[in-house]
C-alpha cells in the first residue's frame, strides 16, 4: 500500500499515467468501522472488476478542527493507523489531504475537477449515501452523480448500515467508549478499539508491587475509554507504525488514587512477561472487555490482591 500526503505526492510518485485509472472513495474514515468497511468492500469489488487500484481519500486534521473546533471529536485512529486499517480491508492507496482553509473553500465542482479528476483520474467514485462535500457541504450524492455525467465517471452511493439496533458510525463508537462499553465499540468497529502511544517513564511503582506496567502516553485528542480496568492486548509498533508482536495485557485507565495520583493515565501490565523492555517504544493498546471501575484501596496489599484477580480475569476474557 502507498500513503500519499497531498496530491503533489501522488503526482511525484505516479508521474504520467493514463487517465481514469482508479476507483475512489472519499471520507474521514475515522475508526474504519464496519460501516466504512461496507463502502470499501464495494470500492475493492469495482476496482478489481476494472483492473485498477482502489484509492481512499481521507483528511488530516479532521475537518471540524478547522470548521467548528468546539465540535471536533476525539479521534478513534491516527492517520497511520487509519491507513493500516484501510489497507487491511483492501485499499491499495490512501491519499491524505491536508484539510486547510483553502480546501474548505472548494466548491463541489472544484473539488471534483481538481481532486477526483485531475488528481486521481477516477473512473468510478463510491461513497456513503450521506456523503457531503465542497464549501459548506453543498455537494451530495445527487450532485456528485451529475458531475460524474459531466466528467465521465460513475458514482455509487452505498446505503447506511447497522446491526438493527444501532447504525455503525464513528459517533456511536465514541459514545460506547465514553460509557466504558468497549464490547459495543468493538462490535461496531469489527475489532477492539486501540489507542497508540509511546511508553514513557511513570512512577515506577508497579515493579515494587510485583506488576511491571507500561505507561502509555497517548497523543492529545485521541478517544480513550472511560476510567476503569480492562482486559486487552498490547502490541509493539514498528518505525512505520505497523502492528508487530502482541501480548495479553491488563489495562488501567485513570488516576491511581490509591497513591494520591491525579494524572489520568493508561497503564498496561503484559501478562507473563518479566523482562519486557518497552521504554521509548510505540505501542498499541487494545481494549477487549471492561473488568471493573477504578477503586481507591485502603492499602497496597488490597491493591495487589485485586490486581491478581484482574490478571486472572484478563486471562479468561482474552482467551475467549
Amino acid at each position: 500500500m502507498t500513503m500519499w500526503r497531498g496530491l503533489d505526492a501522488v503526482a511525484a510518485d505516479v508521474g504520467s499515467t493514463p487517465r481514469r485509472r482508479s476507483v475512489v472513495t472519499v471520507g474521514v474514515f475515522d475508526g474504519v468501522h464496519r460501516g466504512h468497511q461496507v463502502i470499501v468492500a464495494q470500492v475493492v469489488r469495482r476496482a478489481k472488476a476494472l483492473g485498477v487500484p482502489a484509492v481512499a481519500i481521507t483528511f488530516d486534521p479532521h475537518p471540524l478542527v478547522l470548521l467548528r473546533p468546539e465540535l471536533a471529536p476525539a479521534l478513534l485512529t491516527s492517520i497511520d493507523r487509519r491507513a493500516e486499517l484501510l489497507q487491511e480491508v483492501g485499499i491499495d492507496h490512501v491519499v491524505v489531504l491536508p484539510f486547510t482553509h483553502e480546501l474548505s473553500q472548494f466548491s463541489p465542482e472544484q473539488f471534483v475537477e481538481e481532486i477526483i479528476i485531475n488528481g486521481l483520474h477516477a473512473s468510478e467514485v463510491v461513497v456513503g449515501s450521506d456523503f457531503r462535500f465542497g464549501h459548506q457541504a453543498a455537494g451530495d450524492v445527487a450532485l456528485l452523480t451529475d458531475l460524474g455525467e459531466t466528467f465521465d465517471f460513475g458514482v455509487e452511493g452505498v446505503g447506511l448500515v447497522g446491526d438493527g439496533r444501532v447504525r455503525w458510525s464513528s459517533t456511536a463508537v465514541r459514545k460506547a467508549l465514553v460509557d466504558g462499553d468497549v464490547s459495543s465499540a468493538a462490535a461496531i468497529l469489527g475489532r477492539p478499539h486501540r489507542v497508540d502511544g509511546e511508553v514513557v517513564t511513570g512512577d515506577q511503582r508497579g515493579g515494587d508491587l510485583g506488576f511491571h506496567t507500561a505507561n502509555v502516553q497517548v497523543p492529545a485528542g485521541m478517544a480513550t475509554p472511560s476510567d476503569g480496568v480492562y482486559a486487552g492486548r498490547l502490541s509493539i509498533l514498528d518505525d512505520e507504525g505497523a502492528t508487530g508482536e502482541g501480548f495479553v495485557a491488563a489495562i488501567s485507565v485513570g488516576a491511581n488514587t490509591t497513591f494520591a495520583g491525579t494524572e489520568r493515565r493508561i497503564e498496561a501490565h503484559c501478562l507473563d512477561q518479566s523482562d519486557l523492555d518497552l521504554y521509548g517504544k510505540n505501542v498499541g493498546v487494545e481494549f477487549i472487555q471492561r473488568l471493573r471501575d477504578m477503586v481507591t484501596f485502603d492499602s497496597a496489599d488490597a491493591l495487589i490482591a485485586q490486581v491478581e484477580q484482574d490478571i486472572e480475569h484478563t486471562r479468561t476474557a482474552v482467551s475467549h
